[in-house]
């Protein structure tokens, strides 16, 4: 199953995770078994019949979605993961870690390990990469986050993912790199698509800072006629990473039938960050605009066939000219001369 499918809680902001600062658990042995888990129905055929989850906190009543890390470049982060198996047989689950990113349609997901540059190729579960799971047992693993030297400010996506036979379950990291934090981003390709109550404002969000972003939009339309219509403020459903840029498209129902708008497109973030676009769009009634282009389209065609008999008549008569030219003009014979001899006839 890959892995953008089955990654787990992978859309929680991470400013609500900035609340929530990971508590420090001594490290445990790799893979060891932390105790019985609790009974639990059989999995289905669909389910992998295991989970993966971060430890919880202080006294385990800090349920945990996610790990939340953070520390200067040059640091080493610990934390530990929980391998739940709530079924009657073994599991072998191999553990490794990812980079987050954004697809391009605003979906988070996670990249293969041989495509894992940044915060996943950090991440080392050192000898616990393979870990046996008994029957209704949870185990617990720890693992480490080394951060490079030279590495720049902000947030760093990541994930811990957890393998077997092809099925794959995922815990988000966010990771944070102490330093100046930005939050910029821009709104472009602006356009309206469709026709009538399903037109839709599409265009593309470019987060150009360095921490992850939850943008609000908001879209203002003015007409030839007064403002017409837009969306207030509100949250987009998407998760703007560093670096990334999503395509996503908004309803505009309110839409005018006959009019000339234009819209105006304006992005806010915490932290700062605002942006704004626009264009400009005719909205003309379908109907009315098929009956003037079938209208424009017979005015051509008659236009046309004008045009062409025009021409037949003027090819016409210049084939007869030349023959007219070459006909024989009538000879007309010259009126005899009167001699001038004085004697009258």
């Amino acid at each position: 199953m890959p892995v953008l499918h089955t990654l787990l809680r992978l859309g929680v902001p991470l400013l609500a995770a900035a609340a929530l600062p990971t508590v420090p658990a001594p490290p445990a042995a790799a893979g060891s078994v932390a105790g019985s888990a609790s009974a639990a129905p059989s999995a289905s055929a669909e389910e992998p019949g295991w989970r993966a989850e971060p430890v919880s906190g202080s006294g385990g009543s800090a349920v945990r979605p996610y790990f939340y890390l953070a520390g200067p470049p040059g640091t080493v982060l610990e934390d530990r993961l929980a391998l739940v198996n709530t079924t009657g047989q073994e599991h072998t689950v191999t553990l490794r870690g990812a980079d987050a990113h954004n697809t391009a349609g605003g979906a988070l997901a996670v990249r293969p390990a041989r495509e894992s540059t940044d915060a996943g190729s950090w991440i080392s579960f050192g000898s616990g990469t393979t870990v046996k799971l008994p029957p209704r047992t949870r185990a617990v693993v720890p693992f480490t986050v080394t951060v490079p030297p030279a590495s720049p400010p902000g947030d760093h996506p990541a994930a811990v993912v957890a393998t077997e036979a092809g099925r794959e379950a995922g815990v988000r990291v966010h990771l944070r790199v102490s330093g100046p934090a930005l939050a910029a981003l821009t709104v472009e390709d602006v356009a309206v698509r469709g026709r009538g109550a399903g037109r839709v404002v599409s265009y593309t969000l470019v987060n150009r800072g360095n921490v992850t972003l939850a943008p609000r939009l908001a879209v203002r339309s003015e007409g030839r006629f007064g403002e017409v219509a837009g969306r207030a403020p509100r949250a987009v459903p998407v998760e703007l990473l560093p670096g990334r840029r999503v395509t996503l498209t908004e309803p505009w129902p309110g839409a005018p039938v006959l009019d000339r708008v234009e819209l105006t497109l304006t992005v806010t973030a915490p932290g700062g960050a605002r942006a704004t676009a626009a264009t400009s769009v005719w909205c003309l009634p379908w109907g009315i605009t098929g009956r003037t282009g079938a209208g424009l389209l017979a005015l051509g065609g008659a236009t046309t066939a004008a045009l062409v008999l025009v021409r037949i008549r003027r090819s016409r008569r210049s084939r007869r000219a030349p023959a007219d030219a070459t006909a024989s003009a009538p000879v007309r014979t010259p009126a005899p001369d009167h001699e001038l001899t004085g004697a009258s006839r």
